[in-house]
């Protein structure tokens, strides 16, 4: 078990104490280990009952990829959509049902939730200012420049290596500044720590 997991499982615990349920947001880069800590804390609290939800599920569909919306900070998830789907239920306490995008597929698939007392949603854009009141716990998980380009060359294709350098991190960059997304979050984690 990492120190990351160990230190989010604690905190997440302590917040129990108070609160019926807890809603925890992991972002950062790319290929920091969003996903992987995710699960990772998913697993050792499931005693505790809880539930994974990844951003990357609500990637904008082909036709909602327009200049003005890839301009706009954070525009290239569907947060609205996450929101009345995914965080608002989560915060109401009844269980609920979603629709996932999947990229690979091109198609939306249904995904029923049966309600938790805790909750971690992890990705790239998940303390987007419309959705960071709903979290009690706002993590940022960093990394540095040379371990994220390396990640990135191990598992993807030399094409999709050049988007990510050329397209993705730039609009994640962005985000991260103009949205002051590390100064938002109660943590900062790196990634050798997770």
């Amino acid at each position: 078990m990492s120190a990351a997991t160990e230190t989010l499982a604690a905190r997440a615990e302590s917040l129990m104490k108070k609160n019926d349920r807890v809603l925890i947001a992991i972002d950062g880069p790319c290929a920091a280990g969003k996903s992987t800590l995710g699960e990772a804390l998913r697993s050792r609290l499931e005693s505790l009952g809880c539930s994974l939800f990844h951003m990357d599920d609500f990637f904008l569909r082909p036709f909602q990829r327009t200049p003005e919306r890839l301009a706009q900070p954070g525009g290239n998830v569907d947060r609205e959509r996450f929101l009345e789907e995914v965080l608002k239920p989560l915060a109401s306490g009844q269980s609920f049902s979603y629709q996932k995008y999947s990229c690979q597929r091109k198609e939306m698939l249904p995904v029923r939730v049966t309600q938790r007392r805790i909750a971690v949603i992890e990705g790239v854009y998940s303390l987007h200012p419309d959705l960071r009141a709903y979290y009690d716990l706002k993590v940022f998980l960093d990394i540095d420049q040379e371990t994220q380009r390396q990640r990135l060359k191990n598992r993807t294709s030399p094409d999709q290596y050049r988007r990510f350098i050329d397209e993705w991190i730039p609009l994640e960059e962005k985000y991260f500044k103009d949205m002051d997304i590390r100064e938002a979050a109660d943590l900062i984690l790196g990634s050798e720590e997770s």
